[in-house]
């Protein structure tokens, strides 16, 4: 992996923290081993080949698992009193968090659980430098690699200022928020869902005047209330200050529930060991009995699409 990432064997060397003729020695003996030249060799670089570009994936795969499997059994040998690191993304409510984490600790109390709270595009780069064990992702994104739990389905609706005429609607059709701003999350923290929720807005009728980022509740409070701004939330979003009622802001539902949030609890393939699997199912069960979260229904793609179909 480090030979075809550096395309050098002087460089994979350094990385490796070892000399270059045992390294080159390692390649060698592995293509011996496999049957199939990985690399093509010259005086000034390195060339993967065919056949080391196909298996470089597995061989990505096999380096998880190894260190999967061990995690699992410093597990198992401490009876289950280990570390379990896991996220959740900044916008499941504080009363979801706090059912998730009793439930889980009914079934793992001598499992330390390290909790942290991480947008989906830092959570994939955490599984990425396996430093996560279990998180809670929006999807779409990219989940090459992972393991899922059931797709789960929060509802969206829109935070009015309560003197707006959409705020005396029972539903909103999001072609009635023409003319308002846009207060969303910064796009670099789940891109793909970003994109998903402008493409809806705009098949449904609305192109956001212009697109605010925010996401301390605080601040996006104050935009809705003063800049001409509406934000998306489910129902139970808290947006109020402490001390204050929550009637400064009025939520309304979307008309036909265009727009949602999609969840699923997420951890590498081959990793799923019982304490992962309680983590996901306790994720799971917070989500349905006290967000109000549904199965989704609807077979929507969980992958990437090639290309975003929004452009700002």
């Amino acid at each position: 992996m480090t030979v075809a990432e550096e395309s050098h064997f002087g460089r994979a060397a350094a990385r490796l923290g070892m000399a270059q003729p045992p390294l080159s020695q390692r390649i060698q003996r592995l293509e011996r081993e496999l049957g199939v030249r990985l690399f093509e060799r010259s005086s000034r670089r390195v060339t993967i080949t065919e056949a080391g570009t196909l298996l470089l994936a597995e061989a990505r795969e096999v380096l998880a698992r190894s260190e999967s499997f061990r995690a699992a059994a410093r597990r198992i040998r401490d009876g289950e009193t280990g570390l379990l690191r896991a996220a959740l993304t900044p916008d499941v409510p504080g009363e979801t968090v706090a059912a998730l984490l009793a439930e889980f600790r009914a079934r793992h109390a001598g499992l330390e659980l390290e909790l942290h709270e991480l947008t989906t595009a830092q959570q994939l780069a955490a599984f990425a430098a396996h430093e996560l064990d279990v998180g809670l992702l929006h999807h779409p994104c990219d989940v090459t690699g992972l393991e899922l739990g059931p797709l789960l389905r929060r509802d969206l609706g829109v935070l009015l200022p309560p003197d707006s005429p959409q705020a005396r609607l029972a539903e909103v059709p999001l072609a009635a928020l023409t003319g308002y701003d846009l207060v969303l999350f910064p796009r670099d923290s789940a891109p793909a869902v970003y994109d998903d929720l402008l493409t809806a807005c705009a098949r449904g009728g609305w192109t956001p005047a212009a697109v605010r980022h925010g996401q301390g509740t605080s601040f996006v409070r104050g935009l809705v209330l003063s800049a001409g701004a509406v934000a998306l939330g489910p129902r139970d979003i808290r947006l109020a200050s402490a001390g204050e009622a929550d009637a400064d802001l009025v939520w309304r539902p979307l008309a036909g529930a265009p727009l949602a949030w999609r969840h699923s609890a997420a951890w590498p393939r081959g990793r799923g060991d019982t304490a992962v699997a309680a983590f996901a199912d306790a994720a799971t069960h917070a989500l349905r009995t006290v967000a109000g979260a549904r199965p989704e229904q609807t077979g929507r793609p969980l992958h990437l699409r090639p290309a975003s179909e929004f452009w700002l």
